[in-house]
C-alpha cells in the first residue's frame, strides 16, 4: 500500500509543474486585462479552442501513461521507450497537418460563430499564432507521460518552471512591446506561449538523453511499430474522445456566456475560469498521480489494495481542496485585483467567484474516483460515464444561460451538476468491482 509519503512524492512534483503551467495562463489572463475587456474574454475563448485540439493528444498520452504505468509496475522497463517513442511518432504528423488547417480555420471560419466581431477577431489573431504549438505541446505530452508512469515526476517541476519563466519574459515583451520587442497584444501572448512549449521540448530533449538510463528503457531502437500504436490507441482512443467531448462542452459554456450575456460576462467568466484552473491544481494534481497509482498496483498483482488507495487519495483530496477555499474565500478581492484594476468588474466577478468556489469539494473527491477508472485501463467506461455526465450538464447549461438568460454567478452552479454526477457514477463503478477483469 502506498503511503502517504509515496503519494506526496509522486504528486507533489506533478502539482508544481501544473501551478508553474497555470501561471503562464494567470500571467496571460492578468497581462490581457490590462489590455482590454474584449481582448481578456477573447483570450478565454481561444485558450478554450487551442485546448480542445490538444485534448487529442492529450488523450493519447494519458493512454500511453497508463500502459507505461502497468509496464512499470510488471518491472518490463525495456518495453516502455517503445511506446514513447511511437506515441510520439503518432503525433507528429498530425500535429504538423493542423497548422495551416486551423490556420485558415481562425481566419474564415471562427468569427462567424460570436456575436461580437471584435472578440471574433482577437479569437482568430490569437489562434493564427498559437497553433505553431501543437507540435511542441505533442512531444511535450509524451515526455510527460512517461515521468509520470515511470512514478519519476520531479523533472516535471523544472520544466513547468523554465516554460513560465520563457512565457513571462516574451508576455511582458510580446504584449505590450517591452525589452526591445515588438507590441503584439493578444498575438503576442498566443507567439510567448510557442516559444515556452518550444523551450520545454529541448529541455526535456536535454533531460532524457543526460539523465535517464536509455537502455533500460528500450529507448535504443526508433522505428515505426504499428502494433505498439495499435495497443496503445485501444487504451486512449476512448480517453482521446472523452476529453475532446469535456472541452467541447466548456467552449460551448464560454460561447452561451458570449452570445447570450455579452462581452462584459465572458470578462468575468475568464478570470473566475483562470481562478477555477488555479485552485484546483493540487486535486487536479491528485487525480493525476491517482491514475498511475492504480495502474502500477494492478501491474504489481496488488489489485486488493486498489480500493483503499483510492479513498485515500480522495480524502487526501478534499482536505487539500477545503484550505484552497477557505484561502481564496477568505481574500476574494485580493486574488481578482490579479487580473484587474476596474472596481466595477471586480465586483461583478466576487459572486460567481463563491459559486465556483462551492462546487470544489465535489471536483476534489470526484476527479480522484474518475482517473480511477481509467487508471485500471477501463477507458471505454470512463467515456461512457463522461457522456452521461456532460448530457445532463449540457442540458442544465441550456437551462440556466439561454432559456433563463439567468446571472452569471448561477450559470456557474453547471459544475456543481458536472462534479456531482463524476463522483457519484464512478464511486458505484468501482464498488461494483468488473474493471478488475481488465487486461492490458
Amino acid at each position: 500500500m502506498y503511503t502517504k509519503k509515496h503519494i506526496a512524492k509522486i504528486s507533489a512534483p506533478i502539482f508544481l509543474s501544473l501551478l508553474a503551467q497555470n501561471l503562464i495562463q494567470v500571467v496571460d489572463t492578468a497581462f490581457l486585462g490590462r489590455v482590454g475587456e474584449i481582448e481578456l474574454g477573447a483570450s478565454a475563448l481561444a485558450g478554450i479552442i487551442y485546448i480542445a485540439i490538444y485534448t487529442l493528444g492529450f488523450g493519447f498520452s494519458m493512454g500511453s501513461q497508463i500502459l507505461i504505468g502497468r509496464r512499470n509496475g510488471e518491472k518490463n522497463y525495456n518495453q516502455i521507450g517503445d511506446i514513447v517513442i511511437q506515441g510520439a511518432l503518432f503525433l507528429f504528423l498530425p500535429s504538423l497537418l493542423l497548422i495551416p488547417f486551423l490556420r485558415y480555420g481562425a481566419v474564415h471560419w471562427l468569427p462567424a460563430i460570436f456575436e461580437s466581431a471584435e472578440v471574433g477577431r482577437a479569437v482568430a489573431e490569437y489562434l493564427e499564432w498559437r497553433v505553431f504549438g501543437l507540435v511542441f505541446a505533442f512531444m511535450n505530452l509524451m515526455f510527460r507521460a512517461f515521468f509520470i508512469g515511470i512514478a519519476r515526476t520531479k523533472i516535471l517541476t523544472l520544466n513547468a518552471v523554465i516554460m513560465g519563466v520563457v512565457n513571462v519574459i516574451f508576455d511582458y515583451g510580446l504584449i505590450f512591446g517591452n525589452l526591445g520587442m515588438p507590441e503584439l497584444g493578444i498575438g503576442g501572448a498566443a507567439i510567448a506561449s510557442v516559444i515556452a512549449e518550444f523551450a520545454s521540448t529541448l529541455f526535456f530533449l536535454f533531460y532524457l538523453r543526460k539523465k535517464v538510463d536509455l537502455n533500460k528503457y528500450g529507448f535504443t531502437k526508433i522505428r515505426f511499430q504499428f502494433d505498439v500504436i495499435k495497443k496503445t490507441l485501444s487504451i486512449s482512443i476512448f480517453m482521446m474522445i472523452q476529453y475532446l467531448f469535456s472541452v467541447s462542452t466548456w467552449l460551448l459554456f464560454f460561447l452561451f456566456i458570449e452570445n447570450y450575456m455579452g462581452e462584459r460576462s465572458l470578462a468575468v467568466t475568464n478570470v473566475v475560469r483562470s481562478l477555477y484552473t488555479v485552485v484546483t491544481i493540487p486535486s487536479h494534481a491528485i487525480g493525476s498521480a491517482t491514475s498511475t497509482l492504480v495502474s502500477n498496483t494492478i501491474g504489481a498483482g496488488r489489485q486488493g489494495e486498489v480500493l483503499q488507495l483510492i479513498k485515500r487519495l480522495a480524502l487526501i483530496s478534499l482536505g487539500v481542496m477545503v484550505v484552497m477555499m477557505l484561502i481564496i474565500g477568505a481574500l476574494p478581492r485580493l486574488v481578482v485585483h490579479v487580473y484587474t484594476d476596474d472596481p466595477l468588474l471586480i465586483n461583478e466577478i466576487i459572486a460567481p467567484l463563491y459559486v465556483m468556489l462551492s462546487s470544489l469539494p465535489l471536483y476534489s473527491v470526484g476527479t480522484v474516483l474518475f482517473n480511477s477508472i481509467s487508471g485500471t485501463g477501463n477507458t471505454r467506461s470512463a467515456l461512457k460515464i463522461e457522456i452521461i455526465s456532460l448530457i445532463f450538464y449540457v442540458t442544465y447549461m441550456w437551462f440556466i444561460i439561454v432559456y433563463l438568460r439567468s446571472s452569471v454567478a448561477l450559470a456557474w452552479t453547471t459544475e456543481h451538476v458536472y462534479w456531482f454526477l463524476l463522483t457519484i457514477i464512478p464511486f458505484f463503478y468501482l464498488r461494483k468491482g468488473k474493471w478488475k477483469e481488465k487486461k492490458i
